[in-house]
């Protein structure tokens, strides 16, 4: 239920955006700019999550829509609203539950109880909002979040370039590995490419060159996989030709995923980096009925405390929807460690969305191997300010499957109790990292980015292997008897919290052993 607000209406819990201090303030945002908004809406029936440890149904995309999208009275109702505040409705899904607005800065301003504000930042000027919005009482049943009007950066890349200078100078004789070496060091089942599977891949920013893949995939001498760029408010493949800019993370992504599962299809959906952007992208992808993607992976992500409340529980609703369709989200841990700041911090931060109990989260580790065999694997952490992301939610409760793996307290003052990330790992350290071809650069690529493509990869073939979606896989993953599917990662640590036998916050449950995994599950 809303709390009450202005006398105009309610305030929409959770909605209380925080200043944008890294940002220099210039003046209101020009009340004719054009301004547009995605309104979240209730579902027509309640969906159960599948982390309450009770047995779920898995669904099909009609069925969802029917059952569990929005009832086409509530998106009538916001059509009114938009109608009597001057507003255009430019799409409407009822999967997604969706309804987009689109109207100057002066009339969102009037019709969500909020003022807009201009700032710069890094050479770009953003619109800003602070505090909540208002929303009318008699939308406050049937809307449950309201986001595009804030358009500040929401969420960063988490790959790391291997340095061969400055310190690490004596270690740049390290040459990584292609991903078909981890592939092989982690016992991937060689029968498997992910045929009949389609991985979608969230990008904000920078883009791929399909020359670069095309040699990549040639070089590595395997089949070029189907790659397909799809547009998500605008935004596009957008290459900088700057290898240390997004397009690293965006061809990392690709080229670790095309490489392990080669006969999956490949969508890569690209979005603004915004809060709507990022959470429209995940909607765009879930609820794609022509593509139907089984895997989704997510390299991109901020610290759980940087998104306002409706933000948090409407991804997290969008990954309960991943779960009902048989869908599995992969996403990267982070990669500065229990802090998940650059600098880092005292206070333990876990990363969003791996923190969500409804994704797979990826940690990383530092992989060592020689005559293709592994010779050491420990945690990811080069103790300069570079490590693997991992610790308790503040926000997020411990799941079912989660209760016996012994997830410590926050480390923090007060020592809440949540959800702990990450779930599994993978190698991940910069040093070890992926051999990549990016905008015409090979380069060494590594951070727990790396991790949620290898691990999408491993999933595809393990759906093809079974001839079945595994979906939502954590209680699969956490039922299985220690040394069987993954293997346990027990030194090292990531600030806060050190590695140890069985689950820790530090690489979760373990790095993989892709063949026991496919005979396990």
């Amino acid at each position: 239920m809303a709390k009450a607000g202005k006398a105009r209406g309610v305030v929409l819990p959770g909605s209380a955006k925080a200043p944008f201090a890294a940002a220099k303030y210039v003046g209101p945002a020009r009340k004719s700019d054009r301004v547009e908004v995605t309104v979240r809406l209730r579902r027509r029936k309640a969906l159960r999550s599948p982390a309450g440890g009770t047995a779920f149904r898995r669904i099909g995309y009609e069925t969802f829509r029917a059952e569990h999208g929005a009832a086409p009275r509530d998106v009538a109702r916001v059509e009114k609203f938009a109608h009597a505040h001057g507003l255009d409705v430019t799409r409407v899904s009822l999967a997604q539950r969706a309804v987009d607005l689109s109207g100057t800065v002066a009339a969102m301003e009037a019709a969500f109880g909020t003022r807009l504000s201009c700032y710069r930042h890094s050479g770009r000027e953003f619109r800003v909002r602070t505090g909540p919005i208002v929303i009318p009482s008699e939308l406050a049943e049937i809307v449950e979040g309201v986001f595009g009007l804030d358009n500040r950066p929401h969420v960063e890349p988490h790959f790391r370039i291997a340095k061969t200078t400055g310190r690490n100078k004596a270690r740049a004789t390290v040459t990584g590995f292609t991903p078909l070496e981890v592939a092989a060091l982690y016992a991937f089942p060689k029968a498997y490419d992910g045929k009949g599977q389609t991985i979608a891949i969230l990008e904000f920013g920078g883009g791929y060159r399909a020359a670069d893949l095309t040699r990549y995939f040639s070089q590595l001498g395997v089949p070029m996989p189907s790659v397909t760029a799809v547009s998500v408010g605008g935004a596009h493949n957008a290459p900088t030709g700057n290898p240390n800019s997004p397009d690293g993370e965006v061809v990392l992504d690709i080229e670790v995923a095309g490489a392990i599962a080669p006969g999956a299809k490949i969508v890569v959906y690209f979005a603004p980096n915004t809060d709507d952007g990022f959470i429209n992208a995940l909607y765009a992808a879930i609820h794609d009925n022509l593509r139907r993607p089984a895997i989704v992976s997510i390299s991109w992500g901020s610290a759980e405390t940087n998104s306002t409340l409706q933000s948090l529980k409407d991804y997290d609703a969008a990954c309960i929807d991943a779960a009902a369709l048989g869908i599995t989200v992969c996403a990267a841990a982070g990669d500065h460690g229990s802090s998940d700041t650059d600098p880092p911090g005292k206070r333990a931060n876990v990363d969003f969305p791996a923190s969500s109990p409804h994704v797979l989260a990826c940690g990383a580790t530092r992989l060592l191997a020689s005559n293709q065999a592994i010779v050491a694997e420990t945690v990811w952490n080069t103790h300069d300010g570079w490590a693997t992301g991992g610790g308790v939610s503040e926000i997020f409760a411990l799941p079912a499957y989660q209760k016996g793996a012994g997830v410590p307290k926050s480390a923090n003052k007060g020592g809440k109790a949540g959800r702990g990330v990450p779930d599994v790992a993978g190698n991940g350290d910069s040093e070890t990292g992926y051999r990549i071809l990016v905008d015409g650069v090979q380069q060494v690529v590594g951070g727990t980015s790396a991790v949620a493509p290898l691990w999408a990869a491993l999933i595809a073939c393990l759906n093809q292997a079974k001839k079945t979606r595994l979906g939502f896989v954590h209680g699969k993953l956490y039922a299985l008897p220690a040394g069987k599917g993954l293997r346990d990662i027990t030194i090292g640590d990531n600030g806060a919290y050190k590695a140890k036998a069985g689950w820790d916050a530090c690489t979760g449950l373990g790095a993989p052993d892709g063949e026991a995994l496919r005979k396990a599950l």
